[in-house]
């Protein structure tokens, strides 16, 4: 079996959507699954054997992220001579639309993988935002229905595009991780290096970005703080607007409360979870939120607000807590879960029971069987 991935975003660039079709080219790969890659050139690139890279430059409102052009007379020729059985496009967009028309045009099946909830990023527009969310949401709806199959990251994010008029056939896949990193990581070693022996942890792992909540995520936690003594926010990730937020943080008088890492190497990151006492993620832009996961394997009770993402990966009252979208009911169920160490243990327990569901070996075998379905039947 061959697949030809289409993709907006893919290394060097660090998001969530790169990170999954990494777990899933590991995975498959060890299944006999062969890839070749369709993907955005940056800097100096060195020219690999199944790698295709376009000229690409970076996107106006995010430096790090570039926008490639997608124009090539070869395509259709390359996919030809490397037989490709099956194309996985991961963006509605440039690329991901080169593979859909190609796809369609060589009469090969096409999946798509809807990572995003496109319309939510309307704030990077500087004008126009009602009307760009609602082209949005109609385009990326037309091109789910003009593949051959949509993945779902959650039951949820497949309800609502259902809703919202899919028509072509779709499968619930989420990402999965490997649980092992995260659950048998140094828990001493955050504490340690960060001199915060005797403080309870919050984390909050992710882009360091509007799209995040992260100034959600900074007013809520300004009230645990005037709450709890003895309480620090570690936030890991980067972004662009990073120096932004560190600002923002100095303004809320959180300067010492809050501590900003920046990005790690994905190697490093499950020593952050095992380390906390608690995660935050207050995020309502997710289709899955694949940090979730990750703080289940580690362990982590998660404080999250009720969204499309979260509500499929927080079980509300059992590993967790979900809130609405106000700051200080946020803040208060963070305080409940630092104050009452019994609870805070028993959803410690339940996190780590539910991760299995998020094995990477058990979302690759969903993946496997999907490909294949739709390679012999895949008008089904």
């Amino acid at each position: 079996m061959k697949v030809a991935v289409f993709s907006d975003s893919y290394h060097p660039y660090v998001s969530g959507v790169v990170r999954s079709i990494d777990l899933f080219q590991e995975e498959l790969s060890q299944r006999g699954v062969e890839f070749i890659f369709f993907i955005p050139a940056y800097g100096n690139f060195k020219k690999e054997k199944g790698f295709y890279r376009f000229f690409s430059v970076p996107a106006p409102t995010n430096k790090e992220f570039h926008l490639a052009l997608p124009f090539s007379f070869k395509v259709s020729k390359t996919l030809r001579e490397e037989k490709v059985d099956l194309i996985h496009v991961h963006s509605p967009f440039l690329l991901g639309r080169l593979g859909q028309k190609t796809g369609r045009k060589l009469n090969i099946p096409v999946v798509f993988t809807y990572h995003t909830l496109y319309e939510e990023y309307v704030h990077y527009f500087p004008f126009a935002r009602k009307t760009a969310r609602a082209v949005t949401s109609w385009y990326t709806l037309q091109f789910a229905n003009k593949c051959s199959a949509v993945i779902c990251p959650t039951e949820t994010i497949r309800d609502y595009l259902c809703q919202k008029g899919l028509k072509t056939r779709s499968a619930v896949i989420p990402t999965g991780i490997d649980l092992e990193p995260f659950s048998k990581a140094d828990s001493s070693w955050l504490k340690t290096t960060l001199s915060l022996k005797g403080k309870k942890v919050c984390l909050f792992v992710g882009r360091v970005a509007p799209e995040k909540n992260v100034d959600f995520l900074l007013e809520s936690f300004r009230i645990v703080a005037s709450t709890l003594n003895d309480v620090v926010l570690v936030i890991v990730g980067g972004g662009p607007e990073l120096p932004h937020y560190q600002k923002k943080a100095e303004e809320l008088g959180l300067g010492n409360s809050v501590k900003f890492i920046g990005p790690v190497p994905p190697e490093k990151v499950p020593l952050f979870y095992a380390g906390a006492d608690l995660f935050l993620f207050p995020s309502v832009t997710e289709t899955q939120g694949l940090v979730f996961a990750e703080a289940k394997a580690a362990g982590l009770p998660a404080v999250g607000v009720r969204a499309f993402g979260s509500k499929s990966m927080v079980f509300d009252g059992v590993d967790g807590f979900l809130t609405g979208p106000n700051p200080r009911e946020y803040a208060e169920k963070v305080i409940l879960l630092l104050r009452d160490e019994a609870l805070r243990k028993l959803f410690s327990q339940n996190a780590r029971k539910n991760a299995q569901n998020f094995s990477k070996e058990y979302t690759a075998r969903l993946m496997y069987d999907l490909y294949q379905s739709l390679i012999v039947n895949p008008d089904q």
